[in-house]
């Protein structure tokens, strides 16, 4: 196991969840229910299958692309993304 790997993937994906919607459900369920520890199961069980099939395509992927191919268009991918919502944060009315 690649150590350096294990902590930048945790440290990615612990950052990139943050304030996201899915965290946001989770709260309100929490919030909302009377077993917090179900939540917190169902939460980290969809987090790990959704993980697995993430892992699973991109071995698929990887070994049909180039993985500098796959990653350029992630990265180009994220850049469009991020442009768009940037241009949508800037429209007037749109605070």
């Amino acid at each position: 196991m690649d150590l350096k790997v294990l902590l930048a993937t945790f440290w990615t994906v612990f950052l990139a969840e943050l304030g996201d919607k899915t965290q946001l459900a989770v709260f309100t369920l929490g919030a909302a229910g009377k077993s917090r520890l179900s939540v917190f199961i169902g939460a980290s069980a969809a987090l790990v299958l959704s993980t697995l099939i993430a892992v699973a395509l991109a071995e698929a992927v990887n070994s049909r692309i180039n993985p500098r191919w796959t990653q350029g268009l992630a990265g180009a991918l994220l850049i469009v993304m991020g442009g768009i919502y940037l241009v949508g944060a800037l429209r007037p009315g749109a605070g």
